[in-house]
């Protein structure tokens, strides 16, 4: 019985039999990613073609692209006075970045308050928080648009992301992931004399880095992607953003899907490289890494 079972250590231990067993996981693996990488791929493609050629199911590249890319021009210009692809585009980055920005410095703000400077009256505030997040953004939809109209803020950039500069999930992430936060390095930054505000800028957000990649991840692609509220305090066409843009080229009695991919193509193209770029940082912001 030993001698059987030295063998069966030494075979389960050699690196040829290991490999073997992998060989499932290896084809399990390459099925999933191929369908998640075929939807990217046929919109890749599918901008290249004509409607006919979609129509028919072509899922290779065509030699329509330049004629897409046109037709979404001139379709951007016809959508009122003073717009243009460019100009959609413009709207779309600027309204992010800018919401990106300011949502990372007040909900890490917050998340730091909240964990690392306990009382009870924060703890309680803490659980309303959370429990706005089960409201749903429909239901707060007409109070906000009247807030927003009797302000003023309608078709402009403090209209866009007033209402999501500061949201429960991105307190909740900071918080939960300022628990890493190593506490010695604050106390002894303290009887250093180090100012509160010091302390956040140059020792808490340096540290925090990653939280902070993946909180801009996650905010710029739902800024990015926003389309239910822009809609509402968005009247001007020259104000709204490339997600409306898309609806509005989705909506006729006859689409063309060449010029439709294209546009999906174009809303699609900035989230996908900035994940792409900054995924090692996502994933170690979201396991809570702390560096």
């Amino acid at each position: 019985m030993t001698r059987k079972r030295r063998r069966r250590k030494r075979r389960s231990n050699n690196p040829s039999s290991i490999q073997r067993r992998l060989i499932p996981c290896y084809i399990f693996l390459i099925i999933v990613s191929f369908f998640s990488v075929f939807p990217i791929f046929w919109m890749v493609t599918a901008a290249t073609n004509s409607t006919v050629d979609i129509a028919r199911g072509r899922i290779w590249f065509g030699n329509q692209a330049l004629v897409n890319f046109k037709a979404l021009i001139e379709a951007a210009s016809s959508q009122g006075a003073g717009t243009s692809l460019g100009g959609f585009l413009k709207n779309s980055f600027v309204y992010a970045i800018t919401q990106t920005l300011l949502c990372i410095f007040l909900c890490s703000l917050a998340g730091y308050g909240f964990e690392l400077y306990h009382d009870k009256l924060k703890d309680k505030l803490f659980g309303v928080l959370l429990m706005a997040m089960m409201v749903p953004q429909v239901a707060t939809l007409i109070p906000l648009f009247t807030m927003m109209s009797k302000l003023g803020f309608l078709n402009t950039i403090a209209g866009f992301m007033l209402p999501a500069i500061s949201t429960p999930f991105m307190i909740m992430m900071f918080r939960q992931n300022s628990r890493n936060f190593p506490v010695d390095i604050l106390e002894a930054a303290r009887i250093d004399g180090l100012r509160e505000g010091s302390i956040f800028f140059r020792m808490f957000m340096p540290i925090m880095k990653s939280t902070y990649a993946a909180a801009a991840v996650i905010t710029f692609m739902n800024a990015w992607n926003a389309y239910m509220w822009p809609r509402a305090v968005m009247t001007k066409n020259s104000s709204q953003t490339m997600q409306i843009l898309l609806t509005n080229l989705s909506n006729g009695y006859v689409v063309d899907y060449g010029l439709l991919m294209m546009a999906v193509l174009f809303c699609s193209a900035p989230t996908m490289i900035i994940f792409f770029v900054m995924q090692k940082q996502f994933a170690e912001g979201i396991t809570g890494a702390v560096k």
